[in-house]
């Protein structure tokens, strides 16, 4: 603050000049952050399994398809689709992008081919193989896991 010649305090204010606008992302760049692992669903689902008192292993590669969570054990396999991306049932996954529609019916087709053929693999060799939907509420699919777990032996791995 300083005094003008009347006599007047004048009070200055230093301005920040505002962050620069990031470039928009390019497609590629935007879809190389779509995560695979440690997705929010998963997260949630883990937690409660965690509080149910199940204790499990995380991608499992020695396993076709890589499920996401894994109690050997017991031989259950949970597999946590996003709902665009493997083509669910419901609001989010019926929608189809209107830019490359071709492209995106043939990359969800295949990414749904994918699934029922690793699902296939895994019962084949004794698992039981589990898909857990974005849209579920993750608290009744941790409780339908547990029974499944439950049923076919230990509770922890």
């Amino acid at each position: 603050m300083r005094r003008g010649d009347d006599g007047i305090d004048i009070v200055t204010y230093r301005v920040r000049p505002l962050a620069a606008k990031p470039p928009p992302l390019t497609k590629s760049q935007a879809m190389a952050r779509v995560r695979q692992k440690g997705t929010a669903p998963e997260l949630r689902l883990r937690k409660y399994l965690w509080a149910l008192g199940l204790r499990y292993r995380l991608h499992a590669k020695d396993l076709p398809g890589t499920p996401d969570i894994v109690f050997r054990r017991a031989r259950v396999a949970v597999f946590v689709h996003g709902c665009f991306w493997h083509a669910h049932d419901c609001k989010q996954g019926v929608r189809t992008p209107k830019t490359n529609a071709d492209y995106w019916i043939q990359k969800r087709r295949n990414n749904q081919n994918r699934d029922h053929r690793v699902q296939a693999e895994l019962a084949a060799v004794g698992w039981t193989p589990i898909v857990a939907w974005a849209c579920e509420n993750q608290f009744v699919v941790a409780a339908h896991i547990e029974s499944a777990v439950l049923a076919a032996g230990p509770l922890s791995d």
